[in-house]
């Protein structure tokens, strides 16, 4: 029964991907859909690409360990910060703008808002460098769930998800990538919601459950009674990072802000707010609530020699048969969903920003469609190799560097990108710096952890602290710099200004 669900899930999947290759004859059909998403696509897509594997199994076990039920503040920081405010603040003027602008990708806006060569090239060497790391990050998680459930060796799970999402992103680009988004959510959605409800009638039901991790000391974290489920936890100031990090960073990272590109028009935007604020307030507030009560587990899995990646595959492994192929599946989707969206992100990137740009500027659409294909079985197979490395041997490194690539590439994008579809004054300095310094921070974090301040050694806290440092270097930095060009800036701003005519019910009119 249960490899009955994964090769129906699986068949679905590469349907979709031969179903809509009619959309990916050209660029701007391949990389965004033809600009022509609706509202739940979009929504699901933004979702589905924020919440991987990485945060089920990973964050929601690690923080949940940590801070107890306060760990929820996570997933409601997601929702509000993270979906709510990014769509509100950053949604119609970025399509807007990279419309007017005629730019398919983050580093190709910079370009071209800043008549800067550099400045494109610049930022798509940044994505190159810290999505890959990013994306071999995705598979972590499976494997012991994939034990769990099938007994299949990790390195088979790789291959498998690895060759799948190539299938279906190649065949369909971003329109296979953002229907079978939908697809994967609603087993997201579905797939969290029963799987708490099962963990916590395990325990008795909630209150008995909420009781019994009121009960959970640990003299190591603190000594306040009922610590893990008290409203702010044991440590609300590294929470308060954590919610930032995860959160704020949304902002800027490529493959989230890029969903903004495509969006069809201004009810998609109302209606991708709401829908993709309740996605993340179910998903991600669902998952960090349930790691909550990891410690009620703390008899079935031994935190200091598995890590904190086994505690969700503990606290599922006394489900039924089915729930545990829910699980999977849902792990699947949430890796899968965001695999194929890192990977869009980095072969049109280098593609379009890249190798067009350096060496074949007459490149084209034809040939600019198979260059991102061939670039997406590149770089699902680099990251696919760096899994597997890191799976058979002892390197660490590796795992560093997938912690810090969220902080470098938020941290170098969100301050640059929100200023400059706001404001007229942003300078093409203030964004290499801010470039530099949040690349640079990260990187020494990997080397010279010891030597940063106590509070900045979690790669998690110093790339929150590089993101809030972002905001205050470009207005900071562009008030010092040469001021931009009056005429680049305004034929820039100048698609904010156009008329367009609408419905009574929108306005009263004159």
């Amino acid at each position: 029964m249960k490899l009955l669900l994964l090769i129906l899930y699986f068949a679905v999947l590469i349907g979709i991907g031969i179903y809509c290759r009619k959309h990916a004859t050209d660029v701007n059909g391949f990389v965004l859909g033809g600009r022509s998403v609706g509202p739940w696509l979009t929504a699901f897509a933004y979702g589905t690409s924020y919440f991987s594997a990485v945060v089920f199994v990973g964050y929601a076990g690690q923080f949940g360990w940590k801070y107890g039920l306060a760990a929820t503040w996570a997933g409601i920081g997601n929702a509000v910060i993270g979906s709510l405010l990014a769509w509100v603040v950053l949604g119609r003027r970025t399509r807007i703008m990279t419309q007017h602008l005629d730019s398919a990708t983050m580093p190709q806006f910079f370009g071209e808002r800043f008549g800067s060569r550099s400045l494109k090239l610049g930022a798509s060497v940044i994505i190159f460098i810290f999505l890959i790391p990013y994306t071999a990050s995705l598979y972590n998680g499976l494997s012991r769930l994939f034990g769990m459930a099938f007994d299949i060796d990790y390195s088979v799970c790789i291959i498998l998800m690895a060759v799948l999402t190539a299938i279906y992103v190649i065949a369909g680009g971003y329109m296979a990538t953002a229907i079978n988004d939908f697809i994967q959510g609603i087993i997201m959605l579905a797939g969290i919601s029963v799987i708490i409800v099962a963990v916590l009638k395990s325990k008795g039901g909630f209150m008995e459950a909420l009781d019994g991790l009121a009960r959970v000391t640990d003299a190591a974290v603190s000594d306040t009674p009922g610590i893990f489920a008290s409203f702010f936890g044991p440590d609300p100031l590294n929470l308060l990072f954590v919610v930032i990090l995860t959160s704020l960073g949304t902002w800027g990272l490529p493959q989230m802000v890029q969903k903004f590109y495509a969006i069809k028009n201004e009810g998609s935007i109302k209606k991708g707010t709401i829908i993709s604020t309740l996605f993340a307030l179910v998903v991600a507030g669902g998952s960090y609530f349930l790691g909550g009560f990891g410690r009620l587990f703390s008899e079935q899995v031994d935190v200091k020699v598995n890590g904190y990646d086994s505690i969700i595959p503990a606290m599922l492994s006394g489900l039924s048969p089915i729930l545990i192929s829910l699980v999977v599946i849902l792990v699947l989707s949430a890796s899968m969903s965001t695999l194929s969206s890192l990977v869009m992100a980095s072969s049109s990137t280098l593609t379009i920003d890249f190798i067009k740009e350096l060496f074949f500027p007459k490149m084209s659409e034809k040939k600019q469609v198979l260059s991102i294909r061939i670039l997406i079985v590149i770089f699902i197979a680099i990251s696919s190799v760096l899994a597997l490395i890191q799976y058979k041997s002892a390197v660490t490194f590796i795992a560093q560097l997938m912690g810090v690539s969220w902080g470098a590439l938020a941290g170098s994008f969100l301050a640059p990108f929100m200023y400059s579809l706001y404001s007229k004054k942003v300078t093409k300095v203030s964004c290499w710096v801010c470039f530099l310094f949040s690349s640079i921070l990260m990187v020494a974090n990997i080397f010279f952890q010891d030597s940063f301040p106590e509070i900045m050694r979690s790669p998690i806290n110093c790339g929150a602290i590089a993101m809030l440092v972002g905001l205050a270097i470009v207005p900071i930095v562009s008030l010092v710099s040469p001021k931009p060009d009056p005429k680049l800036v305004e034929e820039a701003f100048a698609c904010y200004e156009k008329k367009t005519e609408v419905s009574r019910k929108t306005s009263l009119g004159k």
